[in-house]
């Protein structure tokens, strides 16, 4: 048995003019909110950054050692 809620009201349609008035408004916010990162944070930022690129190579690496030889067990056993 399918049960229909009545008390809930639809929502309002928006327009496009009016999601992209909303949008802007947020975006303006945003840009507000916002600061110049200083030499100190910027730097922090790049380490980790750099730090992040360095392990995922090294995990890409490392699996991809580990299933060269298992593909080729499997292809040369076919």
């Amino acid at each position: 048995m399918l049960l229909i809620c009545s008390s809930r009201r639809p929502l309002p349609r928006l327009h496009v003019t009016d999601l992209l008035r909303e949008f802007s408004k947020d975006s303006i916010c945003l840009v507000k909110r916002c600061h110049k990162p200083d030499r100190k944070e910027f730097s922090k930022v790049a380490l980790r950054t750099a730090i992040g690129f360095v392990v995922m190579g090294f995990v890409g690496f490392f699996v991809k050692l580990i299933f060269i030889p298992i593909n080729n067990i499997i292809v040369g056993s076919v």
